[in-house]
C-alpha cells in the first residue's frame, strides 16, 4: 500500500531466498548471478517432476500444488494451438503482508528466473507481472533492463492498488485492459487466462522458490523444512519484518526472534485468516499439518501478533470496515453485506447489547459463499474466528462494559492520505468532554479536561462519529476541516 515502509528482514538458519542480502541491500545481475549461479533448464516434462519432488504450492494464500497447474496449463495448451502465457501475481494489496514487495525490491531476479524458466518450459511467449507499487516497479524494469534481450520477453503492469486486485481473474482483467475486478465466473486462468491464452498464474514467492529449486534440484531443496512439507517460507510478521524461516519452525520461536510474544492472539493468514489463542500459538509449528489441527492455514504468510495494551474489539472493527471499504462493488454481499457487517461490528463494539451480537452473527450467514469471489467469506471468516479466540472481550463491549484499552492500530491499515481533521475552537471550547466520550481514539484530555489539541486528524471509518461529535457539542466548538 501506498506509504507502507520497506520491510526489516532476516532469517531462521540458512537463507535461500534472501541469500545474499548480508552484503548487499539488492541483488543486480552479476550480484545475483554470484550468490546463485546460472539458472538450469527444464523441460515441461522435468519442471513438474521437480515441483511434484518438492510438493511446491502457492504462497500466494490457496496453496494449490503448482505441479497441478504446470500440467493443466500444458493439457489446454495442447488441446488448442499451443500458445501459453506466464503470469507473476505481484500485487499483494493486504497491508499486513510484505514478504513479495521484498523478494521484488531485494531479489527481483529471483522471481524473474522463476517466471522464465516455467516459460520456456512452457514455450511461453509473453511472460507479465502484475504489480501495484511504485517502487517494485522501479526496482522489477531495472531488473528486466539488466537482462538485455531476454528481458524483453518480460512486461511490467502496474495495477490499482486495492485488496482484491490479487484475486485471479481480476489480475487477468487488468492485465487485459480491463478493469482489475473479479470475473464472477468460475474460470481456470491455466484455460483461459491473459489475453484467452492457458495461464500460468502464481505468486512472487512462488516462482522465487522455483528458482531455488532448479539449482538446488529436489534433494537439495528437500535438506530444509520437514519430510512431507520441505523448504522454507517468507513470513511477513507484525506487518513491518519478513523473515525465512524452514518450515515446521515454532511460531513462538519466530515471535520471539522478531521481539514480540503471543500477546492476547496471533492472526496467522492475514485479515482472511484466523486468529490463535495464546496457548495455540505457543505450541503451533509454521507447517500446513500443524495450523490445520487448529483449523488455520498460513494464506500469504501474514503473522499478526496483537499486544496485551490494545483492544481487540476495536482492532477487529477497524479490519472489517477496511475489508468492507476494499469490496469491489460488484455483487450484493460485498456492496451491501460486507458494509452491513462492519456496522454490526461497530455497534456490537459500541455496546449494542446481545441483539448486536445476534445482528454480527446474521450478517456473517448473509454473505457466506454467495460473493463473486472469496472477499466475502474471508471477511465473515476473520470476525468468526475473533468472536471464537476472544468471546468474553466482545461481549462485554456489546453488553456495554468492554476493557477500557484503547485502539493502537497494531493490525496495520493503509494510513489515509488526506485525512480529514477535527478542529477544536478555544474560544468556545467549556470542556464538557463529550467529544472523548464519541472519539476516544482521536480525542485526548489534558490535566484540566480539555483536548489536548487543537487540530486532531480523523480516519475514514471514524468520519460518521466525528460528524456526531460536531453536532452534539453543547458548546458548537468543533468543526471538520478537510
Amino acid at each position: 500500500m501506498s506509504g507502507v515502509p520497506l520491510p526489516t528482514l532476516g532469517c531462521v538458519g540458512q537463507p535461500r531466498l534472501l541469500a545474499g542480502l548480508d552484503t548487499a541491500a539488492r541483488l543486480d545481475r552479476v550480484g545475483h548471478l554470484t550468490v546463485h549461479g546460472a539458472l538450469p533448464q527444464y523441460s515441461p516434462d522435468e519442471l513438474v517432476e521437480l515441483a511434484e519432488g518438492i510438493d511446491l504450492r502457492g504462497r500466494g494464500g490457496a496453496g494449490f500444488p503448482f505441479a497441478r497447474k504446470l500440467r493443466a496449463v500444458t493439457r489446454s495448451a495442447r488441446a488448442r494451438d499451443g500458445r501459453t502465457a506466464v503470469v507473476v501475481n505481484a500485487s499483494e494489496g493486504e497491508p499486513s503482508c510484505l514478504k513479495d514487495k521484498a523478494l521484488l525490491l531485494h531479489v527481483p531476479h529471483l522471481v524473474l528466473d522463476g517466471a522464465l524458466l516455467a516459460a520456456a518450459a512452457l514455450g511461453a511467449e509473453d511472460v507479465v507481472v502484475g504489480v501495484t507499487r511504485e517502487d517494485v516497479e522501479r526496482s522489477l524494469r531495472e531488473a528486466v533492463a539488466e537482462r538485455g534481450p531476454v528481458g524483453s520477453r518480460v512486461r511490467v503492469t502496474r495495477l490499482p492498488e486495492r485488496f482484491v486486485t490479487g484475486e485471479g481473474t481480476s489480475m487477468i482483467n487488468g492485465l487485459d485492459g480491463g478493469p482489475a475486478l473479479p470475473s464472477g465466473q468460475k474460470v481456470r486462468t491455466s484455460e483461459r487466462g491473459l489475453g484467452g491464452l492457458p495461464t500460468l498464474l502464481s505468486n512472487t514467492e512462488t516462482y522465487a522458490q522455483l528458482a531455488v529449486a532448479a539449482r538446488l534440484g529436489a534433494a537439495g531443496y528437500n535438506a530444509a523444512g520437514l519430510p512431507g512439507e520441505p523448504g522454507t517460507m517468507l513470513l511477513t510478521v507484525g506487518g513491518s519484518t519478513v523473515v525465512e524461516v524452514p518450515i515446521g519452525t515454532s511460531l513462538a520461536y519466530v515471535l520471539d526472534l522478531c521481539g514480540s510474544g503471543p500477546g492476547q492472539g496471533v492472526l496467522v493468514g492475514g485479515y482472511h485468516g484466523r486468529w490463535l489463542a495464546p496457548a495455540a500459538a505457543r505450541s503451533a509449528a509454521l507447517s500446513r499439518q500443524s495450523l490445520a489441527a487448529y483449523d488455520a492455514v498460513l494464506g500469504a504468510g501474514a503473522v499478526l501478533p496483537l499486544p496485551e495494551d490494545t483492544c481487540p474489539a476495536g482492532e477487529v472493527a477497524r479490519v472489517t470496515r477496511w475489508m468492507a471499504d476494499e469490496s469491489a462493488g460488484q455483487c450484493g454481499p460485498c456492496v451491501r453485506g460486507l458494509p452491513s457487517l462492519a456496522d454490526a461490528v461497530e455497534n456490537m463494539v459500541a455496546g449494542g447489547g446481545r441483539a448486536a451480537l445476534e445482528a454480527v452473527q446474521a450478517r456473517m450467514r448473509a454473505v457466506r459463499r454467495r460473493g463473486a469471489c472469496s472477499h466475502p467469506d474471508g471477511t465473515s471468516s476473520f470476525v468468526a474466528s475473533a468472536l471464537a479466540v476472544f468471546p468474553d472481550e466482545l461481549r462485554d463491549h456489546a453488553l456495554g462494559s468492554g476493557c477500557g484499552r484503547r485502539v493502537l492500530g497494531a493490525l496495520p491499515l493503509p494510513a489515509d492520505e488526506n485525512p480529514e481533521r477535527l478542529v477544536v475552537d478555544w474560544t468556545l471550547c467549556k470542556g464538557h468532554g463529550l467529544c472523548v466520550d464519541l472519539l476516544p481514539d482521536v480525542v485526548r484530555l489534558d490535566a484540566d479536561g480539555f483536548p489536548a489539541q487543537a487540530v486532531m486528524a480523523v480516519p475514514g471509518r471514524l468520519r460518521p462519529k466525528a460528524l456526531r461529535a460536531v453536532r452534539r457539542c453543547p458548546a458548537l466548538a468543533l468543526r471538520i476541516q478537510e
